[in-house]
């Protein structure tokens, strides 16, 4: 991903969508639109994107989540204000989602928006024309939008000649969407994140990486546990100590040392999506790290379970532990819509 990365910044020189948006007036009882000067760069700014966490620091973040609790206090329909009240938020999904999808419409609904849906067929998106073109007319046609894709460079691609804000729904690199409504939930429960100590089990995949730099920018200690051959790429580890030179590379460390240690053991699906010929291999050599009772037992008293979902039982996880008083996974799936209701916000730049 290092190579070729286009920056967060990257514009293509075409205005921006004004803010707020332009609306109509009456003349002699007809509709028209006003006369305005045509947009030039000096008087419009480039759109923020959420690719993923690398330009993000610990004071956004927690602004972020202090946001998200005020929403989640304060989310009776008759007191919730409308600050997104004829906004749209585009979605265009290549793979199948429950919480990303729903979640992202909730919220811009809950808002005062709506939502436009789009399946990877359905859009034609790299097929039918180009990534850039796609980019270039959907973005006139909504206020920010949400790409749920196989592969990160698309995301990058897109984003680079988008005229609106792009989230990064999640790709085979980072789910960054997640890993921030983890850290929320973490927040809710202990308080403090500074301090803690984040176990992740399996391999080094999307999850991993998005939860390894929010360890680093929020001051959390990042473990990892799983066979040595599924540890991080060489290329995600060398941009890791690029971003944060003062710390050490995260590297696959012995389950016995790691889950003692743990305020929060996070797990996930060993076989993702595009990886079902790996099926079997991996369950045999991710079997030694499934989170059961026998497992759990070994954590600190306090400490607790996190999953991103959907869980495969049985697997990765026993059903005794998801259902566990140790469990915040519900909680985890449930502050998704908080969170990114205040990530739009943030990326529309309105407040509450």
């Amino acid at each position: 991903m290092k190579a070729g990365r286009p920056s967060r910044d990257s514009w293509d020189g075409a205005p921006a969508r004004s803010q707020p948006r332009i609306g109509v007036v009456r003349y002699d009882g007809l509709i028209a639109l006003p006369c305005l000067p045509f947009p030039t760069p000096e008087m419009t700014m480039p759109p923020r994107h959420f690719l993923d966490l690398l330009d993000w620091d610990a004071q956004r973040l927690n602004a972020l989540f202090d946001r998200a609790s005020q929403l989640k206090a304060d989310q009776h329909p008759q007191r919730q204000p409308l600050p997104l009240a004829g906004r749209v938020l585009g979605l265009v999904f290549e793979k199948p989602s429950l919480r990303t999808r729903v979640s992202f419409q909730a919220a811009i609904a809950q808002l005062g928006g709506s939502s436009i849906y789009l399946s990877g067929a359905e859009s034609g998106m790299g097929t039918r024309e180009t990534v850039a073109d796609f980019a270039r007319v959907i973005s006139q046609y909504v206020d920010a939008l949400v790409l749920r894709t196989f592969q990160h460079r698309l995301v990058e691609e897109f984003a680079a000649v988008a005229r609106c804000p792009v989230i990064n729904g999640l790709s085979d690199y980072y789910h960054p969407c997640q890993a921030v409504s983890d850290f929320f939930t973490l927040r809710e429960r202990f308080g403090a994140l500074a301090g803690l100590t984040l176990l992740f089990l399996g391999d080094g995949n999307n999850m991993a990486r998005s939860l390894a730099i929010g360890c680093a920018l929020l001051g959390l200690t990042f473990l990892h546990s799983g066979p040595a051959r599924y540890g991080f790429d060489d290329e995600f580890l060398n941009l890791f100590a690029q971003r944060f030179p003062h710390l050490p590379a995260p590297k696959i460390a012995p389950l016995a040392e790691s889950l003692p240690r743990a305020d929060a053991v996070y797990t996930d699906v060993w076989t993702s999506m595009g990886q079902e010929a790996e099926h079997q291999v991996r369950l045999k050599a991710f079997a030694p790290f499934q989170l059961n009772a026998k497992s759990a037992a070994r954590m600190k008293p306090e400490a607790v379970v996190l999953h991103c979902l959907p869980a495969h039982r049985g697997e990765e996880i026993t059903g005794d532990v998801l259902e566990g008083p140790r469990s915040l996974v519900f909680a985890q799936a449930g502050n998704r819509l908080h969170v990114q209701k205040a990530l739009l916000l943030e990326l529309c730049d309105h407040g509450v």
